[in-house]
């Protein structure tokens, strides 16, 4: 019996390089958008930063990776929308020319139909995201993450080790800024910078005297920026416009007019993210 031997050509050969690694490199930057618990308007902060970088030219991804409860189709106004496939691998959902979108809701038949799944299931379709969608050249890919610290986090956090940064956003609320303090600890301990807090719902203006409404409280996100020494990017008032133009599917139309105090205090959010490109 002969042995085999490996011709000295192949020996010669560099091995390829892991198609997801390809594909981040052509993104400059990674940014993950996180809180603590639900409902304190996260999808909300991730899309808007993204149409925001987006209108001052920066070429712009926004990845969903809310597998549980994915919202970015509808605040697009993009629910019936579908990725198409090319030989570069998925593509997807080109919202503006130097902004496209790619959701586990683009590719639900029915959506009111449940996400049951694992883990190991949830990571495989946020290495799919990662790794089959045909992105192209970033200058920042936004990636929106579901409340918590758990899998999908996690799973974001070890396919993508050089992330650039994280936004977390947060509510004045006690029970929102014990969660979100968690974020900040989760973050630091996977590596990932902290851009800085959002402080969503920071009060209500009172229709008839103009006067500010504490409903959730106030001096938490304060303590917890003092505690950590990260910087509030911006302090965002309620405001019902932003809730409609979700609903209606208007949110490039509506950041485009600039109309509300919401969008006018979110600037500095956009301002911070923008200053990452700066850094080496």
């Amino acid at each position: 019996m002969t042995d085999k031997v490996q011709p000295l050509e192949s020996l010669s050969k560099k091995p390829e390089e892991p198609k997801i690694v390809v594909n981040l490199r052509r993104i400059k930057r990674k940014i993950m958008v996180m809180s603590g618990k639900g409902g304190v308007g996260k999808s909300t902060i991730a899309a808007n930063l993204a149409v925001g970088l987006a209108l001052r030219g920066y070429r712009v991804g926004l990845l969903d990776c809310d597998i549980h409860g994915p919202t970015i189709p509808t605040i697009f106004g993009l629910e019936s929308a579908r990725p198409e496939v090319s030989e570069e691998g998925i593509l997807p959902i080109q919202v503006l020319p130097n902004l496209s979108i790619m959701s586990i809701g683009f590719l639900l038949e029915n959506k009111d139909s449940p996400i049951i799944w694992r883990g190991p299931a949830k990571m495989g379709a946020i290495k799919q995201f990662l790794e089959e969608v045909y992105w192209g050249a970033l200058d920042f890919l936004i990636i929106d993450l579901p409340p918590g610290t758990g899998d999908e986090p996690l799973s974001v956090a070890q396919l993508i080790p050089n992330c650039d940064g994280s936004v977390l956003v947060t509510t004045p609320q006690d029970v929102a800024l014990i969660s979100v303090r968690k974020s900040i600890t989760f973050s630091e301990k996977l590596n990932v910078p902290v851009i800085g807090l959002v402080d969503n719902m920071h009060g209500l203006i009172c229709p008839h005297c103009d006067k500010p409404i504490d409903v959730f409280g106030s001096g938490g996100v304060e303590k917890a920026s003092e505690d950590f020494n990260i910087p509030i990017l911006a302090r965002l008032p309620i405001e019902p416009k932003v809730a409609e133009m979700e609903d209606k599917g208007t949110i490039i139309q509506d950041q485009l007019k600039h109309g509300t105090e919401w969008q006018k205090s979110f600037e500095k959010v956009v301002d911070a993210v923008q200053e990452t490109l700066k850094e080496e």
